[in-house]
């Protein structure tokens, strides 16, 4: 099923993912961008001049604004969150508040404008702890030690997911959640291992890692992730479900991405080793059978392309 002459707004719509999915939807749609502008990408993009996408810049702490922004929406995409691990430790209150309140006010706003076709809901891959090798969907999520800000994101996220499974179930919402695994790409702001690494990599500035790099992810191109979005909107099996979107085929340690990024951009960066921040997730690595059956969904870019067209961005862009 094509999606064409929809209004669909997106919560987070100038930010990473959100600005990337619309272009992807914008030429036979109307997009609505919903979002605080504390990241904003489309500035980098052409978007800001498209004429089927309109701004409205707001906060989804605030019930009134994200209402009045729904209205009329055929399909809702909620990438609103707090997230980025120096971000979560610094504000966990805040964090807390966005990814909970905020998602709430999301859902109730797309209940009363009786959102039709979709209600894609944005959960993290964090929620299956520190260790998580080849999870499913069915496996248990992890709520973490109370008191550690680190894990303050996967309950934030992971009670946003009870929610709005749970306006699935009482108010027949088409909720489809979606738990991304480490996605990077142009255009990705603020936190992010690949990003961070590229920058530095493209000035020949020493890498730093926090820890001893024996962390594990399997890391997934963001196109990649908004072809599981697309799927997720045109699949009528997909409401009611939640999926991993990764790239268990891109997988290195946190060091070895470091050493990837010097090796592919032809890098003279020094990697250094700093003590942890936090506590970190060890191992990471998605199951995605389930959307590979219902979607039809499967990861296409490897790892070291994945790197050189992120850096091309960076190189037009920030560099």
């Amino acid at each position: 099923m094509a999606i064409t002459g929809k209004k669909i707004v997106i919560t987070g719509g100038a930010g990473f993912i959100g600005s990337t999915l619309a272009g992807r939807l914008a030429e036979q749609n109307k997009i609505v961008l919903f979002d605080s502008l504390a990241r904003n990408t489309i500035q980098h993009t052409s978007l800001q001049n498209n004429t089927n996408i309109s701004l409205v810049q707001g906060d989804i702490l605030d019930p009134l604004a994200v209402t009045k922004a729904f209205e009329g929406a055929d399909i809702v995409v909620h990438a609103a969150a707090i997230a980025g691990i120096d971000t979560v430790i610094k504000s966990p209150v805040r964090t807390m508040e966005v990814n909970m309140i905020g998602t709430a006010n999301v859902l109730r706003a797309a209940q009363l404008a009786g959102v039709p076709d979709r209600v894609i809901e944005f959960s993290t891959s964090e929620v299956f702890g520190s260790m998580a090798y080849r999870v499913s969907e069915e496996n248990q999520a992890v709520a973490g030690s109370a008191g550690e800000a680190r894990w303050v994101y996967a309950v934030s996220k992971l009670a946003g997911e009870h929610l709005a499974h749970a306006y699935f179930r009482e108010h027949n919402l088409p909720i489809v959640t979606l738990r991304p695994f480490n996605i990077y790409g142009p255009g990705q702001t603020g936190e992010g291992a690949i990003q961070i690494f590229i920058r530095k990599a493209l000035k020949n500035e020493p890498i730093t890692i926090y820890g001893d790099g024996t962390q594990i992810r399997a890391w997934c191109f963001v196109d990649d992730m908004v072809d599981a979005l697309m799927l997720a909107l045109e699949c009528p099996e997909a409401v009611g479900e939640s999926f991993n979107v990764g790239n268990a085929r891109a997988v290195t340690t946190i060091f070895g991405l470091a050493e990837a990024v010097c090796r592919v951009l032809g890098s003279s960066s020094e990697i250094i080793f700093k003590p942890p921040l936090s506590a970190d997730i060890e191992l990471r690595i998605p199951e995605t059978k389930k959307a590979e059956k219902l979607l039809g969904y499967k990861a296409k870019v490897d790892l070291e392309d994945g790197i050189r067209r992120t850096a091309d961005w960076y190189r037009v862009n920030v560099i």
